[in-house]
């Protein structure tokens, strides 16, 4: 059974990561979460579940307006073949949380170790970063930091790579 928000924050206060959390109607697009932005400082995130040809797992989280080539995105993080994301049921199997709640925090219910976590390196230059805990009627704020903790506790070290696109690698129109 995937874990309950309650049972994550009982997980992040035994590692000693402080957190906080908002509570909101259920928001299923970074569109939508927008209505949050002067409630919630830090760093808002997207988060990608994809899949390669081989069935290897990835999630790959940026900043909510990062621009990702996933035609390309496979070969920066030497995947088999080209990303395509994975289905809902493969999403509630694996990482434990419907559309629309995926985040980093899943890694909990990933006690196989399945999924390898990659993480934007300019999302990474936020203080504070905020993901939904495990549901999406709720933001939860932590430390960059402690997001790393909490990823290498679970047993998902996180890879940080420059994911998203500058204005230069942009596709010229």
């Amino acid at each position: 059974m995937p874990l309950t928000p309650d049972q994550l924050f009982a997980a992040l206060d035994t590692l000693g990561i402080k957190h906080t959390t908002v509570k909101h109607p259920p928001l299923f697009t970074v569109e939508q979460s927008r209505a949050l932005r002067g409630q919630i400082p830090g760093g808002h995130t997207k988060n990608l579940f994809l899949r390669d040809k081989k069935y290897e797992l990835y999630l790959v989280v940026a900043e909510e307006d990062a621009d990702i080539d996933l035609k390309g995105l496979h070969r920066l993080l030497g995947a088999s073949g080209r990303f395509s994301f994975g289905a809902s049921d493969l999403l509630r199997e694996v990482w434990g949380v419907e559309p629309g709640a995926v985040s980093p925090f899943g890694a909990i219910n990933d006690t196989q170790g399945r999924v390898s976590v990659v993480l934007d390196t300019a999302m990474m230059e936020h203080a504070t970063l905020n993901f939904h805990p495990l549901v999406n009627t709720m933001t939860t704020s932590i430390a960059r930091a402690d997001l790393m903790r909490f990823l290498e506790a679970t047993g998902h070290p996180p890879q940080i790579v420059a994911v998203a696109l500058s204005g230069q690698d942009l596709p010229r129109t």
